[in-house]
């Protein structure tokens, strides 16, 4: 039965998925910047004052840009240091407490390039579980995947990894996200349309529980998420009341909702049903495979070279290209709170 609602604002902005998913700043202009580097340097001397962070975020960039003028068997050394140094800042301005161990490590179980051999054990001590801390996803002792399974779960290279490997979909796209609330009352809830492509039964059986086909709407391709939460903003109040309410359900569905960074703001939803599901943030996953490759690099080069000549030479060369602004967006937003987008984006 379709109901009169409308979208939800905040400082006059409709609210939709932030890409923060810890205290995001809901209501705040989106940062227009090439890259953020320079603005969260920025924002941890106004807002943070903590020498240890910026030192961290200054040897990240620093790795960043050396790794530009390496080949693909050398920059995985230098981009998993980058991250390192970026977890770092992000753990210490959060007040995340970690040691220096990396808290994960890989090992080759046949000398033969094939993605299935190299197995990523997670620990439950170091770097990789104090970032899962930080979005609430501890680590089980001794997770233990392949470079296969990790690389399946990264939205912002899975269409080169379907291209590679024919498997099934995990990330279903969906467009105009949003808090929305009736009219005329404080029932409020998430709502989005798929893709026109998934707009399916078959799909709606593919997503997580907790979501459902949308009947406040006569459209086919709606969903929303089940669980309501009470919209107020009558005063300062309530109106912080409401955002608490409403951060709490944002950080519930950004655990299954992930983006690709680019000139639009491009969502999905990531399915359940299948035993090759890692139920672990994208940043989490991509240090991981970085930290593989890295070890790679260092001590087995040449059979990292032998997987760049490999069937899925492709793939890794895309999650190389590629993860490096996809990781220090994700990291950026965490850090400050904020949305950057490249000045020029457009709103999708």
């Amino acid at each position: 039965m379709k109901i009169d609602i409308r979208p939800i604002k905040y400082n006059q902005k409709e609210i939709s998925l932030h890409k923060t998913i810890v205290n995001p700043k809901f209501g705040n202009k989106t940062v227009l910047v090439s890259d953020p580097w320079d603005y969260v340097e920025m924002w941890l001397k106004r807002n943070n004052g903590m020498d240890e962070a910026i030192f961290y975020w200054q040897q990240a960039k620093h790795f960043y840009e050396a790794s530009k003028m390496l080949p693909l068997t050398s920059s995985p050394l230098t981009l998993y240091y980058c991250f390192l140094n970026a977890t770092k800042t992000l753990l210490t301005v959060k007040k995340v407490s970690f040691s220096n161990k990396h808290g994960v490590f890989g090992k080759s179980y046949k000398r033969t390039a094939h993605l299935p051999n190299e197995h990523v054990t997670f620990l439950t001590s170091g770097i990789l579980p104090a970032l899962g801390n930080y979005f609430n996803q501890p680590i089980v002792k001794n997770e233990k995947y392949n470079l296969k399974e990790l690389l399946y779960n990264l939205p912002y290279i899975h269409r080169a990894y379907c291209l590679t490997f024919k498997e099934p979909e995990l990330f279903i796209p969906i467009k105009e996200p949003r808090f929305v609330k009736k009219t005329n009352s404080s029932e409020s809830w998430f709502t989005a349309r798929l893709d026109k492509n998934y707009a399916n039964g078959h799909t709606l059986n593919k997503l997580p529980s907790f979501f459902e086909k949308d009947y406040t709407t006569k459209s086919n391709d709606s969903i929303r998420f089940k669980k309501k939460f009470k919209w107020i903003s009558t005063n300062n109040i309530t109106k912080d009341q409401s955002i608490k309410r409403l951060s709490n359900k944002h950080q519930r569905i950004r655990k299954n909702t992930f983006y690709i960074t680019g000139l639009t703001r491009l969502w999905y939803i990531k399915r359940v049903g299948l035993k090759t599901i890692i139920d672990h943030n994208s940043l989490m996953i991509t240090f991981a495979i970085m930290h593989r490759l890295s070890e790679l690099s260092r001590y087995e080069n040449i059979l990292l070279y032998k997987h760049l000549n490999a069937q899925h030479n492709w793939l890794l060369s895309e999650f190389i290209k590629n993860s490096p602004n996809q990781f220090i967006d994700e990291i950026a937003s965490e850090i400050t709170g904020e949305e950057f987008m490249v000045p020029g984006y457009v709103e999708k």
